[in-house]
């Protein structure tokens, strides 16, 4: 395997209280509330899913943060890339976490940031498939004023040398490119400022999750490469009578709607992650139940096993390019969707195992 692939994970900060989750969720409310109370939904479905090494921390412990980029480390993970979440104006939520990262120098461990630029709502999904959302946190982009008081709030963290750098440049990833309105004059004025300030630039990169619709229109908003996830395309790969029967489970057998893991794995990888501006993303599992309930997507079959096939496509795919290649995790800790990889009750360290075998350089 080639010693060029770097993984990333993204690193969800949803493990310590806030205010504003206190007063839309109850006191308390972390990631951990909806984990917990998650309920088997039919005969097989594994539920809950308890941590095992790290148990249910809280992000605001320094010894916590240090023993994830341990693990991340020994396992072959080369950095963390935090969801980041800027609504306006200075309005942030969960940034603790990764403030206290930057202040402290601890742990000694790459990252980079995801703008998670969506706006937040109280979902309830239907076991028809809709969903009632109502607006909690809007995501707004005011303009340069706001561009600037943004970048100068993350200066101390770009100047950091743990900061990962992408052909000498910031890696600044923005989650929901083609809803961001002024993306081009909010790159170029980053851009300027990042001059003004002594540093590189930014290597600007888009993520999908829908590459059927949507990669070619990112190639051309000017960034610089695509991470590509499948977990929409997959819908397009299930037969008319798959279809017909998710829609019979929902509405009769009140169930949600299930992908074999081990069977539509083959599809998490396309001719997309061939092109020279895409990145692709490992995909270990996904079930948000936790979140949604009976609405719920739900991967069945998510063993190392079969993540072992799906790696070592992603692997193949990345061995045959040259240069430094990146590759996104989703994701290191979305325990709430079943989206992660940190040791738990099931498999222990079995999908760790796995991402160590491919990416332990």
């Amino acid at each position: 395997m080639s010693s060029n692939k770097k993984l990333i994970a993204f690193y969800l900060p949803q493990y310590h209280p806030t205010p504003r989750n206190d007063k839309w969720w109850g006191k308390g409310f972390t990631e951990w509330t909806n984990v917990a109370k998650a309920k088997p939904l039919f005969r097989g479905h594994h539920q809950p899913n308890v941590p095992a090494d790290l148990g249910f921390y809280d992000l605001r412990l320094p010894e916590t943060r240090q023993a994830q980029a341990d693990l991340a480390r020994e396992y072959g993970v080369y950095g963390f890339c935090y969801y980041h979440y800027w609504f306006e104006n200075g309005f942030e939520e969960l940034e603790t976490p990764f403030y206290e990262v930057v202040n402290s120098g601890e742990p000694d461990f790459p990252f980079c940031l995801c703008w998670a630029n969506e706006t937040w709502y109280s979902k309830f999904w239907n076991i028809d498939g809709t969903i009632e959302k109502k607006p909690l946190a809007e995501q707004k982009y005011p303009g340069r004023v706001d561009n600037e008081k943004h970048f100068y709030k993350l200066l101390k963290a770009f100047k950091d040398p743990r900061y990962i750098k992408c052909d000498g440049k910031l890696l600044f990833v923005i989650y929901k490119a083609l809803e961001f309105q002024g993306l081009q004059e909010f790159m170029a004025q980053w851009n300027e400022l990042a001059a003004n300030n002594g540093l590189p630039g930014f290597y600007f990169v888009a993520y999908t999750c829908d590459c059927s619709n949507e990669f070619q229109r990112l190639k051309s908003l000017g960034v610089e490469k695509i991470i590509t996830c499948h977990m929409l395309d997959l819908r397009f790969k299930k037969s008319r009578w798959d279809i017909i029967y998710d829609r019979f489970i929902r509405k009769w057998l009140k169930m949600p709607i299930l992908v074999d893991y081990g069977k539509y794995y083959k599809y998490l990888v396309s001719e997309y992650e061939k092109d020279a501006d895409a990145i692709p993303t490992i995909l270990p599992n996904w079930d948000h139940s936790p979140r949604s309930g009976k609405g719920a997507l739900i991967f069945t079959n998510t063993t190392p096993e079969n993540f072992d096939k799906h790696v070592k496509q992603v692997a193949d795919i990345i061995d045959k390019k040259d240069g430094e290649q990146l590759c996104f995790l989703k994701s290191w800790n979305e325990w709430g969707e079943g989206n992660y990889v940190e040791p738990d009750l099931r498999y222990g360290h079995g999908f760790l195992e796995v991402i160590k075998k491919y990416f332990k350089n």
